[in-house]
């Protein structure tokens, strides 16, 4: 198995991370570490990582034996007209920041490795998937679902660790695992801000210096909505209306959506009320950004 190019390991380190190009390399891996009695994480990724993805393989480091982190730009999460070929991309950053981290293996396939020719097989859910970002993305939470089944299957991880900035897919990881018995415990870690409070992303690098600024407005309308739930309102629609009105406020920002929903369902709540999730995504410029906030 290929060892990472030129690894950067942190001062003492005993483990060498690799990287691994094929889904035989992470199986032959995996299935030694099994033979060892080690327990084995997952951190899915579609690369150009940051602190964001660091508080995940960290939590992975402290939970598991091993870790493998993907790096792979799956490109069926992606529409047509949507930025798979203009995503940001770093491998030789995300290699280092995976090895300081120490996660022992990156899993870097090529599409082609991932997908077949012929490839027609989907996992697809309902119910979940029709509100929020599945609303716009039509095709998006299949990518993702059956992208994430297929990392499930060829990692066999006993933990997998998402980010709470994608809530909806959080949602729905969680109830793929149900309801198809897979036996994989789904841990979520909290969203990672910038010091102005703006979520973590790899899409912030479109931003330029006036829509770096204008971004703001999506952290400024959820902690005004936190506010408001901690003051004493339920009402979904107030909350819901101050929000909206304090992302209009910004000229730059246009609204895809500002929903609050339930939980686990996904689908929407008149009452903002345990389990209730309040999710917005906004464009600043051509840049699609996301941010919630949940009880």
């Amino acid at each position: 198995m290929a060892e990472c190019l030129a690894p950067v390991r942190a001062k003492g380190m005993e483990k060498i991370m690799k990287i691994a190009y094929t889904i035989k390399e992470v199986r032959e891996q995996v299935k030694a570490w099994r033979k060892e009695g080690l327990t084995v994480g997952l951190v899915p990724t579609m690369g150009y990582l940051h602190e964001g993805h660091a508080s995940l393989m960290k939590k992975a480091v402290e939970e598991n034996d091993r870790v493998v982190t993907s790096v792979f730009l799956n490109p069926t999460q992606f529409g047509p007209s949507e930025d798979l070929e203009a995503y940001p991309r770093d491998f030789e950053q995300d290699c280092r920041l995976c090895d300081s981290l120490g996660v022992s293996m990156v899993f870097h396939p090529e599409p082609e490795e991932m997908y077949a020719p012929d490839f027609c097989t989907w996992v697809n859910m309902e119910v979940l998937s029709s509100t929020l970002c599945g609303k716009s993305r039509s095709t998006h939470f299949r990518g993702v679902c059956t992208v994430v089944s297929k990392l499930f299957n060829i990692v066999t991880p006993d933990r997998a660790y998402f980010g709470q900035k994608d809530a909806q897919q959080l949602a729905i990881i969680r109830r793929m695992v149900r309801d198809l018995n897979m036996d994989i415990e789904i841990v979520g870690c909290p969203i990672v801000r910038e010091e102005d409070g703006l979520a973590k992303s790899s899409r912030n690098t479109y931003l330029n210096e006036e829509e770096r600024k204008a971004a703001l407005v999506l952290s400024q309308s959820i902690f005004l909505g936190e506010k408001m739930v901690k003051e004493g309102e339920t009402d979904a629609a107030k909350i819901k209306a101050a929000m909206t009105a304090r992302i209009e406020s910004e000229p730059l920002a246009r609204i895809d959506y500002v929903e609050i929903v339930d939980g686990l369902s996904m689908q929407p709540v008149d009452t903002m009320q345990s389990p209730a999730l309040a999710a917005i995504a906004v464009y600043i410029g051509k840049t699609r950004l996301i941010d919630n906030f949940i009880i």
